[in-house]
């Protein structure tokens, strides 16, 4: 063999050796794609399968939002609806307070009219002068329950309704405080 030849031999078993890596690795990458292919098949698949849960989701979370709308319209037209009831109690609130501010000045007047009647001649400075008299004369009549109110004496009224007016009005409307003072 000469030497061109045995340089034509080793080329061609290179050539071959390099024939048989490129083949061995054609038939890897064909692996490899055929792989890839079924990964993106099944990649396609659970897409469409997500993309149907979504659009079931969104239908459903669709139909909750507007059922929550509906109940939201519904709340604030019943809360409308109670806007008089909270007005007419606040009026009533206004009405207390009015009617507590007549009864103190009622009873203010009343108390002037009767401290001017107390001056003159009264049904109760009567009964007290009787029962003095009663008892100078050491007689001691039987005591009954309707007497029992005459036996309080004046001044202890007076100071009674002195201090029932005197007292602050309550800043509550509704509320009616009476505060006795004794007088000392």
């Amino acid at each position: 063999m000469t030497l061109g030849q045995i340089a034509a031999l080793i080329a061609a078993l290179a050539f071959a050796i390099l024939v048989v890596f490129l083949s061995m690795t054609l038939v890897k990458i064909s692996a490899i794609l055929t792989d890839l292919k079924e990964t993106v098949s099944k990649l396609n698949n659970t897409i469409d399968v997500v993309t149907k849960d979504v659009d079931h989701l969104s239908i459903e979370v669709e139909g909750l939002l507007n059922k929550a709308n509906t109940l939201v319209d519904d709340l604030n037209g019943k809360l409308g609806k109670t806007d008089p009831l909270f007005t007419a109690i606040g009026d009533v609130g206004t009405s207390v307070s009015e009617l507590n501010d007549s009864t103190k000045e009622m009873t203010t007047n009343f108390v002037s009219n009767f401290s001017k009647k107390n001056k003159k001649k009264s049904p109760i400075n009567s009964l007290q002068k009787a029962s003095k008299m009663v008892n100078r004369f050491k007689v001691k009549p039987q005591a009954r329950k309707s007497d029992q109110m005459d036996k309080v004496p004046v001044k202890q009224e007076q100071r009674t309704l002195d201090s029932f007016i005197q007292g602050q009005p309550s800043k509550t409307a509704g509320e009616i405080s009476i505060n006795l003072k004794e007088a000392k």
